[in-house]
């Protein structure tokens, strides 16, 4: 899931030009296109699965939070948006259940109202996925990837679906943090940070122009697109994101009562709310910070990036450390650019898809790793996850890149352009890699704090610093 995943809607009422899709890579056959399509699919059902097995039948139909649909809602809602687009579209078929179209249109009914819906029951939601999921494999294997039809095209449609997936299962994994009970959940600890590495707290990344976005990226989603130049003048960015320790001396600090570093609809929503730390942190008699994850309690961890924060405390602690938030251009070019050759590349490390060795990505773990961890995911500047751990909050509005087309629905990015969403970038630990690469954007209300998100700060560079 991105953090905020947005499901197509009917795809009969969200017409779109046509447009071209990318070529597919260089030397990668249908075949190879149909197994990696494959191979991302079966990655996502498995996932999913493991999200709603560990549960009864009351724990999947109970809505655990008003800011989350039950996750059996969202197991169905799976299988429809494959019904739509998988059986429908790319299959040119009536699909398997059309009537339940309006129980699960994400934009019809809002997720606190979700559990009046006539939804199907844990096991009749499983069947229903496995069918359409049959069904949609038969499909896969009789597409043309290198066929001129945009939705095919190097197995498009089959890529989104899976990310898509993806974005739901980080969804649910968001529902089960949210959920009352023992733990269900279990992950390994992510690994440490190289021992005795003294790494310093920002980087430079040196000012000039490089290349956003994508055009060549085969299952790139619209917003990602089209590639395009901007100059980013230097700056200055924290060398990890913000830790445990760093907030908590925010805290400590007052930070929560000074009106002084809130945005003023931060301020107001501070008053009216009474935030006092990140979600699922407490203080107990003694001071000491605990919090709760998965269904454990334990003591808050001051060396890991803090995670579970709103834009507005994101914003609120860089500029009680002088600092601000970076632009997503900022981000991205931290995050990709190769001053040494000009180039932007998929990932920090260049174009080699993400190992466990590079990143906390894919729900291996369920906690952000220490600071400084991953040093293989290093990006040319030098700073460490940015991909993976948590998502990292912005400064920017959520837009269209100039020359934006929608494709292959409205739904999916443009209804959301504006001021009222703020862009997340980088994934975190519940992120998939399908839907994770350094052009990926997400968008979510600035005062979300359910979602798997921090931040790290910025500041600009003086006179001559990192001139091109």
């Amino acid at each position: 899931m991105s953090a905020t995943p947005h499901a197509p809607s009917n795809p009969g009422t969200a017409s779109t030009g046509p447009r071209t899709a990318p070529a597919p890579p260089p030397g990668v056959g249908p075949e190879a296109l149909r197994r990696r399509a494959l191979d991302a699919l079966g990655a996502a059902r498995s996932r999913t699965l493991g999200l709603v097995d560990c549960l009864d039948e009351a724990g999947l139909t109970a809505q655990h939070s008003p800011l989350m649909s039950p996750l059996v809602w969202d197991l169905a809602h799976i299988g429809n948006q494959e019904d739509l687009w998988l059986l429908r579209q790319a299959g040119g078929g009536q699909g398997i259940r059309p009537d339940l179209d309006p129980v699960y249109d994400a934009f019809r009914t809002p997720r606190a109202d979700r559990p009046a819906l006539p939804m199907l029951p844990p096991e009749q939601a499983r069947a229903y996925v496995a069918e359409v999921r049959d069904r949609a494999l038969a499909v896969l294997a009789g597409a043309d990837p290198n066929a001129a039809e945009p939705l095919t095209r190097s197995a498009f449609v089959f890529g989104m679906i899976a990310q898509h997936e993806q974005q739901h299962d980080e969804t649910m994994l968001a529902t089960h943090q949210l959920r009352r009970g023992p733990a269900v959940l279990h992950g390994e600890p992510p690994p440490a940070a190289p021992a005795g590495e003294r790494l310093p707290g920002e980087v430079l990344v040196p000012g000039g122009p490089f290349t956003m976005g994508t055009d060549d990226e085969p299952w790139a989603l619209d917003n990602e697109r089209p590639a395009h130049r901007v100059d980013a003048p230097a700056f200055w960015l924290d060398t990890t994101p913000v830790t445990g320790a760093a907030y908590l001396a925010f805290i400590d600090d007052g930070g929560y009562e000074d009106p002084r570093w809130w945005h003023p609809e931060g301020w107001a929503h501070v008053r009216r709310t009474g935030l006092r730390a990140p979600l699922f942190w407490r203080r107990d008699e003694d001071g000491r910070w605990t919090r709760r994850r998965f269904g454990h309690v334990e003591p808050v961890p001051l060396d890991r990036p803090v995670v579970h924060v709103s834009w507005y405390e994101a914003d609120a602690y860089a500029r009680w450390a002088g600092r601000r938030l970076p632009t997503e251009a900022e981000w991205e070019k931290a995050a990709r650019h190769d001053p040494a050759t000009g180039r932007s590349h998929r990932y920090p490390w260049g174009d080699a898809d993400p190992g466990p060795d590079h990143a906390n990505l894919g729900q291996r773990h369920l906690e952000p790793a220490p600071a400084g961890a991953y040093p293989p995911g290093q990006a040319p500047c030098g700073a460490r996850q940015l991909l993976g751990d948590v998502w990292e909050w912005t400064a920017s509005d959520f837009t269209g890149y100039p020359g934006f087309r929608a494709f292959p629905y409205r739904e999916y990015s443009e209804v959301f352009f504006g001021s009222e969403y703020k862009v997340l970038r980088g994934g975190s630990f519940g992120t998939a890699h399908v839907a994770c690469r350094s052009t990926f954007r997400n968008w979510d209300y600035p005062v979300r704090r359910q979602i798997f998100a921090g931040f790290r700060t910025a500041r600009d560079a003086g006179p001559g610093e990192g001139a091109s």
